[in-house]
């Protein structure tokens, strides 16, 4: 059903809130490294709204020397 789907989408992209609260990163921090990484696979853009996606996200910090 759309919301099952939607629930596991959810899970699967953090927006910028979000993933402040969950990595413990602030959010000017998030829009920098976003900013830095146009592009990068772990970014979706929705007009101008940024989204995490989750687990390409945590590998790229997992890579990251600096955060």
């Amino acid at each position: 059903s759309y919301r099952k789907n939607n629930t596991c989408l959810k899970e699967n992209f953090l927006n910028v809130s979000e993933a402040t609260e969950y990595y413990g990163i602030r959010e000017k921090r998030l829009r920098q490294i976003a900013g830095e990484n146009e592009g990068a696979d772990f970014i979706l853009e929705v007009g101008s709204h940024i989204r995490f996606k989750r687990k390409l996200f945590e590998d790229y910090l997992d890579t990251a020397s600096t955060v």
